[in-house]
């Protein structure tokens, strides 16, 4: 096909593809290379998500932002771009967790993602219309949980990684959690380039995940204020705050969040109930609804109401910063790789390097 004929149809040209590792990963979702670009919040939307896939990794589409209705859109718009396998992620403590596994059913998604554990009955449902699961987990026994439950897969994240995050670091947490479980597990937190791929494989796991790295390429629309930031930071540039919303978040250390962590509980409750109330505005959410969904967290992980409506802070600081490029009002989530990461590459360069890497590294082990 040539290149005129490619824009035509809206897909990518034909090019060599880089070397191959074939792992259960990419027998389990039918993606090229063992790579998961996470469904990161106001990043991770249909550019990304078919670029990463065009060039052969998993995509995950963010969903926690959209309405249904956007993600519906969302998904079609994803498809448009590629006609290769790609995932959704969904909240599993959303009010609305139903509707949107209608959907991601009805428009034949092939991955289901879940940055916090779906119920028994949410995963037998994803499953019986044939849709792959795989929860995000931090710790082993809810990997345990999760697989006995029927969980196609796992990502295991340790405390390196972006946004809400553990104390546990990959190379202890990936190996408890490889030996405990059956099924399928793929390492995130601390990956960037064919090395770790390497090193992940060598746990026992089937392959990599990252967020900060798929950020940090030219397929992203964060805005280029905002990737500046990252890409000036340093290793020790990447803080953990709960002062956002009451819980373990890793971020880039900013000027907010250092006024975060000086304000009083006073002033962060009100910040937080006005975030509340715009964030019901953009996501078409009901107060009833939120306040459910409030309901589920608070119980679910045993906070407080105070933390409850923290939590109203994340997705409008994230999307100030994210979307709108204010890095003045708004939070950076951030992996620790941030402060290693020193280009913006195409997700088809980017794969391809990490893949050939790979490849180098294998060779060179000893033997």
């Amino acid at each position: 096909m040539s290149a005129d004929a490619a824009s035509a149809t809206g897909h990518p040209p034909a090019v060599e593809e880089p070397p191959v590792i074939a792992t259960a990963l990419t027998e389990l979702t039918g993606v090229r290379h063992p790579l998961v670009q996470t469904g990161m919040g106001w990043v991770a939307g249909p550019r990304l998500v078919s670029a990463a896939a065009n060039a052969g990794a998993l995509g995950i589409l963010a969903s926690a932002t959209m309405t249904p209705d956007q993600l519906r859109s969302a998904v079609r718009e994803v498809r448009s771009r590629t006609d290769r396998p790609f995932g959704v992620n969904l909240r599993a403590d959303a009010g609305d967790a139903a509707e949107r596994v209608r959907i991601i059913v009805d428009e034949g998604v092939r991955v289901a993602s879940f940055a916090l554990a779906p119920s028994r009955e949410l995963i037998a449902r994803l499953k019986d219309a044939g849709v792959v699961v795989i929860p995000s987990i931090g710790a082993r026994r809810h990997a345990e949980k999760v697989a006995a439950w029927g969980a196609d897969a796992v990502v295991v994240q340790g405390g390196e990684g972006g946004g809400h995050t553990g104390s546990v670091a990959t190379t202890v947490l990936l190996p408890q959690v490889v030996d405990a479980v059956d099924i399928p597990v793929i390492a995130a937190g601390g990956f960037f380039d064919g090395r770790g791929l390497v090193a992940a494989l060598a746990y026992g796991a089937a392959g990599i995940a990252m967020g900060t790295r798929f950020l940090l390429t030219s397929d992203s629309t964060v805005p280029a204020a905002v990737q500046d930031h990252y890409l000036a930071a340093a290793v020790t540039d990447v803080t953990v705050t709960t002062k956002v919303d009451g819980l373990p978040h890793r971020m880039l250390r900013s000027e907010l969040v250092r006024a975060l962590e000086r304000s009083g509980r006073t002033s962060a409750l009100l910040k937080a109930v006005r975030h509340a109330a715009s964030f019901r505005k953009l996501s078409g959410l009901s107060w009833a609804q939120m306040v459910r969904d409030g309901l589920t967290m608070k119980h679910g992980k045993n906070l407080t109401w105070s933390q409850v409506l923290l939590a109203a802070n994340t997705p409008m600081l994230l999307k100030a910063s994210m979307v709108d490029g204010r890095t003045d009002l708004g939070v950076m989530a951030s992996g620790q790789v941030a402060g290693v990461i020193e280009d913006l590459p195409s997700c088809a360069e980017l794969v391809d390097r990490i893949m050939t890497e790979a490849h180098r590294t294998l060779a060179g082990l000893p033997r």
